[in-house]
């Protein structure tokens, strides 16, 4: 029996977007540790004798600690062979999955990594947001808005003076203090997108300008796991034509 760890990117949430070699991962799986952004219907793809075990981490409903998980996948690995890590998006982008294949390696277990398809682009698309277009958008900045620190990223600074289309992860919290922020280098204007479980049959979104986005926020009901879009890119939305449509005809 081979102790084995496959880190797998289980996609932004639809069940159909899930790479084939990670659900081939996942029918040789004795056991799989899956996160709360993984569809749990991935699980299907598992072995009946597979044992499945949530250990994902929510604010305020904590679960394991990120050393509990290191320590989980090594014993486990050694005890009944291959360990599948679902983890939503792809686990190299804020999934912290490069620390676990780490502590893995660092204990003698075999390591594969199977790259997912990441929210922050797929995300958008499933509005019908581009995060480039020629044009319009030359680049885009992923980043997240929870640093250790509790304290806005330094690059979200940066990245809300340039033209490129900025992508918020882990955010929804400080959405009001984003938006100032953006207010602050004078882009109240930019149109954006605030987006929740994306690619579900649940997702909730909604369109607009950054002046107005926390009240839009607030009287959509919109929660976590939510990501934000900002960038000239949202206009290209057919939500984003709609929700403008609709407030010149309210205007006049």
């Amino acid at each position: 029996m081979e102790a084995k760890l496959t880190l797998v990117g289980a996609g932004p949430g639809d069940s159909e977007l899930i790479t084939l070699k990670g659900m081939r991962a996942l029918q040789s799986a004795d056991v799989v540790l899956y996160d709360e952004l993984a569809n749990a219907t991935f699980l299907e793809f598992a072995p009946a004798h597979a044992l499945k075990m949530y250990v994902g981490k929510k604010v305020g409903n904590p679960s394991f600690s990120q050393d509990e998980i290191n320590g989980l996948i090594v014993r486990l690995a050694r005890k009944r062979g291959h360990v599948v890590r679902l983890k939503g998006g792809d686990p190299f982008v804020f999934g912290r999955g490069h620390e676990e294949i780490e502590y893995a390696q660092d204990h003698d277990i075999v390591c594969e990594i199977v790259p997912g398809i990441s929210s922050s682009i797929a995300v958008p698309a499933s509005l019908g947001v581009p995060v480039t277009r020629r044009g319009v958008s030359e680049s885009f900045w992923v980043i997240t808005g929870t640093t250790q620190s509790g304290e806005l990223s330094d690059d979200l600074r940066l990245a809300a003076q340039s033209k490129a289309t900025v992508i918020v992860l882990m955010g929804l919290n400080k959405l009001e203090e984003i938006c100032a922020l953006y207010k602050h280098f004078g882009r109240g204007h930019l149109p954006m997108a605030v987006i929740q479980n994306g690619t579900r049959p649940d997702e909730k979104s909604v369109v607009g300008q950054v002046w107005e986005m926390p009240r839009l926020v607030r009287e959509s009901g919109i929660g976590t796991p939510a990501i934000m879009v900002m960038g000239e890119v949202v206009a290209l939305s057919p939500a984003y034509a709609l929700e403008y449509l609709q407030n010149m005809q309210m205007a006049f």
